[in-house]
């Protein structure tokens, strides 16, 4: 069978026992918090992260280089293994780019070898939801140029619907005008965003309340999933340190579609940088997304 190694980036927001476990490399996309770079090798607690944001910290972060992604590839190719590198999205970071640049470089290194890049146009678990699938399809014998191409023909169909509990961060990453964050904060608008076929960040409405926005997630859900509903078998949940409301969709998904499978995970802090504490995203296979 072919010896290939999936690789991808942090910010596909999966456990790092399933790295572990699957064999899966990741490149890390550092960030800064009052003075200090955090990276793969010094990393802040998560829910430190998420304490320093809530008491008005700031971070921010930075997209991986050519030479650190060359630094993950390097040894895998030395090793007399394929890559298959699953990206970033490409509306949301430079990431994708410079592991595609470097991934030419080293192809005159080990012409021998074959590295393919697939920009996912997915973001936090929806990258990850979209390594899992690829990891599902290499466990079965699948080969790296039918996994990339499987991937490529249907990465509009990985949903991302989410909701953000404080406008703020949205306004510090563009998303939001500064009036509409103060007027949003002060009559409680949680707004619901979606990423598009382009992998932006896009906000798609508003509603009142907490949970109603939570409870929105699963309409979000029920009107793009379509056929793909039997043929989902499991569902993704992403959170800003909020496990209770992560819990909370997931259970109004189980009432709803029936589903009992879910990955439940933190988002990370290249992700929760720009969405912040109290975030819950919900991921799952669609008709449009």
């Amino acid at each position: 069978m072919e010896n290939y190694v999936i690789t991808t980036d942090n910010t596909a927001d999966l456990p790092y026992s399933y790295y572990k476990e699957h064999q899966v490399e990741y490149m890390y996309l550092t960030y800064q918090l009052e003075g200090v770079t955090y990276n793969k090798e010094n990393e802040l607690d998560v829910k430190e992260f998420y304490n320093r944001m809530r008491a008005g910290s700031m971070p921010m972060t930075s997209q991986v280089n050519s030479e650190e992604a060359k630094d993950v590839l390097r040894p895998i190719l030395e090793a007399g293994n394929n890559v298959l590198h699953l990206a970033f999205s490409s509306g949301l970071s430079g990431s994708y780019n410079s592991v595609r640049l470097a991934a030419e470089e080293l192809k005159e290194e080990y012409p021998d070898r074959k590295i393919i890049v697939v920009d996912s146009l997915c973001a936090s678990l929806g990258e990850g939801l979209f390594v899992y699938k690829a990891v599902q399809m290499k466990e079965e014998g699948t080969s790296m140029e039918e996994v990339a191409a499987w991937l490529e023909e249907h990465k509009q169909n990985f949903c991302h619907v989410f909701t953000v509990d404080d406008l703020f961060h949205l306004y510090r990453g563009g998303r939001v005008s500064k009036a509409a964050a103060i007027v949003g904060t002060m009559i409680n608008l949680k707004p619901l965003l979606h990423v598009d076929d382009e992998g932006h960040l896009i906000p798609l409405s508003k509603v009142r309340g907490r949970k109603k926005s939570l409870a929105t997630l699963v309409s979000m859900m029920e009107e793009r999933i379509g056929s793909w509903k039997d043929k989902n078998d499991i569902i993704f949940i992403s959170h800003g340190d909020c496990e209770e409301d992560a819990q909370y969709v997931a259970k109004l998904v189980r009432e709803k579609f029936g589903y009992e499978s879910f990955l439940i995970n933190t988002i990370g802090a290249t992700i929760g940088t720009h969405s912040g504490p109290g975030t819950v995203a919900l991921f799952f296979m669609g008709e449009y997304r």
